[in-house]
């Protein structure tokens, strides 16, 4: 099955497409998705989805996995957040792509094995559990480990059925 995880934001979105085989996980691709920090928000909205779309066109994934907001100390940025990911949601609905949505909690424990991970220790991890791969940037790292977080999930809702 082939998976593309996303962290969304509004100036990066992250991506991270792989495939997935039982337990075996392959890396196909990773990078990230720039708005125009001068253009204005509806504008950034809509190069967002244009990108992703393109993205989800040219990959054709079975499956989507999203990290979920969470709350900035500014609310501004996080409703900017919660704009960028309204946008890769509705993508991948227009897509007929099922998404499964996690935490940035649940991920850095499915990934590194607790819930307190550091980003580098995040990053490290994506890199053991998918070798050779070259990450694209923070962004794209935790868009790779929230697709390895679905993998893993959806993995254990068929060891369990």
């Amino acid at each position: 099955m082939r998976i593309l995880g996303l962290d969304p934001g509004l100036g990066t979105t992250g991506w991270g497409l792989i495939e997935a085989e039982g337990n075996r996980l392959t890396h196909i691709g990773n990078g990230q998705i720039k708005t125009d920090t001068a253009a204005a928000l509806p504008r950034r909205l809509s190069a967002l989805a244009d990108q992703l779309e393109a993205l989800i066109t040219d990959n054709q994934p079975a499956g989507a996995a999203v990290e979920e907001v969470f709350v900035n100390k500014n609310p501004q940025s996080t409703l900017k957040l919660g704009q960028a990911r309204g946008v890769v949601l509705m993508c991948a609905a227009r897509a007929g792509i099922d998404v499964g949505e996690y935490s940035p909690a649940l991920v850095k424990k499915a990934v590194v094995g607790t819930g307190g991970a550091e980003k580098a220790q995040v990053h490290a991890m994506v890199t053991r559990l998918l070798p050779g791969v070259k990450i694209a940037g923070p962004d794209a790292a935790d868009a790779l480990a929230v697709a390895i977080t679905h993998a893993h999930h959806l993995a254990s809702r068929r060891r369990m059925a």
